[in-house]
């Protein structure tokens, strides 16, 4: 168990945990008519987690894609390109999201006088 422990490089375990922790994100869309029914703080909030989520998964996708990893490890460069075009995927998704409840916030929200 030893032996196991101390050969495994740093990088491929912390690629293996994004590939794992990352698969609960695949495939989550918000329904339009959802973003219809909010109220304009809770559109807000909406539109500023949006924001946080695109910031950290950006975040994640530029570490993966900036792990260095040896030459020896074979596979590890095509995992670590599938993890960075999956958070790209997901980015994707987050901004079509965004841009569902900025829409929504233009059509039901009045302009604040500022």
């Amino acid at each position: 168990m030893n032996l196991i422990a101390t050969t495994t490089s740093t990088p491929v375990l912390v690629i293996a945990a994004l590939l794992v922790t990352g698969c609960s994100s695949i495939g989550t869309t918000a329904d339009p008519v959802t973003y219809d029914r909010m109220s304009c703080t809770e559109l807000n909030s909406a539109l500023g987690e949006k924001a946080t989520e695109i910031s950290q998964t950006a975040i994640t996708r530029g570490k993966v894609a900036n792990t260095s990893v040896p030459r020896w490890l074979l596979g590890v460069s095509r995992v670590k390109t599938a993890v960075a075009n999956r958070e790209t995927a997901r980015i994707d998704r987050l901004k079509q999201q965004q841009d569902a409840i900025a829409a929504a916030r233009a059509r039901n929200c009045p302009k604040s006088a500022g």
